[in-house]
């Protein structure tokens, strides 16, 4: 430290020591400048994600994704998905369809009141027929019945009711 007589230091040499001691002073003449090795401490210099695939990065995608880019064809304008979505349940579940306390009400009711059980409400569209029904009518509504379910449905006393 230098040390001045009077005890106020020059501004000239403040100045010069203020800039010196800076630390891109101190840095110069060391090549990563504290920022690690290759590729650390920079940004993106070819853009984020699949920026440029029409520009810089054009013989990458052509080489490694061909067809990434345009259309092709022509366009369907009122497709309609997903017509064959079916999903199915046999006789033998239906009863799992419904709560315990609901089946035990239905089996103990004797006043011909038969319980409903809405089939599209738990995710089924169709009725099968394989398994058999306790002999207590029900009410089934769902949106398709095979043959033998509806004949079998109307065999214990019960109903078919479509829903669209």
């Amino acid at each position: 430290m230098h040390i001045i007589k009077e005890g106020i230091l020059p501004l000239s040499f403040l100045l010069r020591h203020a800039i010196q001691l800076r630390k891109t002073r101190k840095l110069r003449g060391h090549v990563s400048r504290g920022h690690g090795r290759i590729g650390k401490h920079r940004k993106h210099p070819g853009g984020r994600g699949n920026a440029g695939g029409m520009h810089h990065h054009r013989i990458i995608f052509d080489k490694y994704h061909p067809g990434y880019f345009g259309k092709v064809g022509m366009r369907h304008y009122h497709l309609k998905r997903n017509q064959s979505f079916c999903p199915t349940v046999n006789l033998d579940k239906l009863w799992t369809l419904v709560s315990e306390q609901t089946r035990v009400n239905a089996s103990k009711n004797k006043t011909g009141v038969a319980p409903i059980i809405d089939v599209v409400g738990s995710g089924y569209y169709k009725v099968l027929g394989k398994g058999k029904l306790p002999k207590q009518p029900v009410i089934v509504k769902a949106k398709f019945f095979s043959r033998r379910a509806e004949e079998k449905i109307k065999g214990v006393g019960g109903a078919c009711v479509l829903v669209a």
